[in-house]
């Protein structure tokens, strides 16, 4: 007999359906070229926009599935198992919408939001360097400069991610000569506004990585997420934090499915090794759980969170990245010569882990802010 479930799927059971297929059909058999060769997969995330995956976290009266922030970290879940950076700029696209739909701008609410979740407007993030900013590990980049109906923004930003052209993306910026900070979106066509080579690097080539450089750009009073801004940020950071779970989560799960793989022909002797399949399976099943739960319990943003959330957040993350780790070790070491060869799936693995550890906020900055809030 079918269960009520099974019988009456929710939204995101029949989203995550539909995207499993559309992952199968037009995201799994390019992610070399997405990995290697730097192909931008636009077709894709205009797909999973399609499908309702950029909604989850946003609020039914913003014209969001009201699911929660559990439902974008699915999401990722999902797509970072077949390609992490497809994931991360998944993540990148609904952490921007994150900031639009907790901002008290309704211009951009009108304007942009509902694009964004669609897919029609593809967005990125230039918040690692203000997150590194407000934790004292360096100093900001981009200067705002009050102006007729605005400010004029300048400085340089070395990596921001899913930025095009016809795209948008979020900044933070000083307020020249105050002790105060705004947060605005940016059209990436923006006058004065110039998008570089960001570099290569050994994993996430697809991820249109760009550098930002600003040399007077106008930013009108109608672009602007919150000013000042550091209220906003406390608010924001939680769900910005939590939600990058979503692709190492995806990760891991796609090194157990690797190691069960191996083992049907070597399961003989990988039984040796300190790490085994039911051992990664276990912490991954425990941290989903955690996260899961504080995901529940942000929401769409809307309602003031607990004091110590953060704290619980910022462990949830750190458990991640050591996991992703592992899991990725565990797996070139199950697989052997098979997985040591260039282009194995293990290999892109063991490369898109360290990405999960070294993204803002990395595995050092997470444990510096653990210390701080002990």
């Amino acid at each position: 007999m079918q269960s009520v479930q099974e019988a009456f799927p929710s939204e995101i059971d029949l989203v995550l359906s539909e995207l499993r297929a559309a992952i199968a059909q037009h995201l799994t058999p390019r992610v070399r070229q997405i990995d290697v060769d730097g192909e931008y997969p636009k077709a894709f995330m205009h797909c999973v926009g399609a499908l309702g995956g950029f909604r989850q976290a946003c609020p039914v009266e913003l014209d969001g599935s009201g699911v929660g922030l559990k439902g974008t970290i699915q999401v990722m879940e999902e797509i970072s198992q077949s390609c992490l950076s497809t994931g991360f700029i998944t993540w990148s696209q609904t952490v921007c919408i994150w900031y639009v739909q907790n901002s008290q701008n309704n211009y951009l609410k009108q304007q942009f939001l509902p694009g964004m979740l669609s897919g029609q407007i593809l967005a990125g993030t230039a918040f690692s360097n203000p997150m590194k900013h407000f934790a004292a590990i360096e100093n900001i980049h981009l200067t705002a400069r009050p102006c007729a109906g605005g400010y004029s923004v300048n400085g340089a930003i070395p990596w921001v991610s899913n930025v095009d052209t016809d795209h948008v993306f979020a900044i933070v910026a000083n307020v020249a000569e105050t002790d105060t900070y705004l947060a605005a979106l940016v059209p990436a066509n923006a006058e004065q506004l110039t998008l570089g080579n960001g570099g290569h690097f050994i994993a996430l080539e697809g991820s249109n990585t760009r550098s930002c450089v600003f040399k007077d750009v106008f930013i009108p009073d109608d672009y602007l997420l919150a000013n000042p801004c550091n209220d906003y940020i406390k608010r924001i950071q939680p769900g910005f934090v939590l939600s990058q779970t979503g692709f190492g989560l995806g990760l891991v799960n796609s090194c157990i499915a690797l190691m069960n793989r191996a083992n049907i022909s070597k399961g003989h002797v990988n039984r040796f090794l300190d790490d085994q399949v039911s051992d990664i399976e276990a912490d991954l099943q425990s941290v989903r759980r955690s996260i899961y739960h504080l995901a529940d319990e942000i929401g769409c943003g809307e309602q003031a969170l607990r004091a110590d959330i953060m704290k619980e957040v910022i462990q949830a993350r750190i458990v991640v990245s050591e996991l992703s780790l592992r899991a990725s070790q565990a797996t070139m070491l199950h697989l052997g010569s098979s997985g040591y060869r260039l282009h194995s799936a293990a290999e892109r693995k063991l490369r898109e882990s360290y990405f999960v550890a070294i993204v803002t906020p990395a595995l050092k900055h997470l444990k510096k802010l653990q210390y701080e809030l002990q």
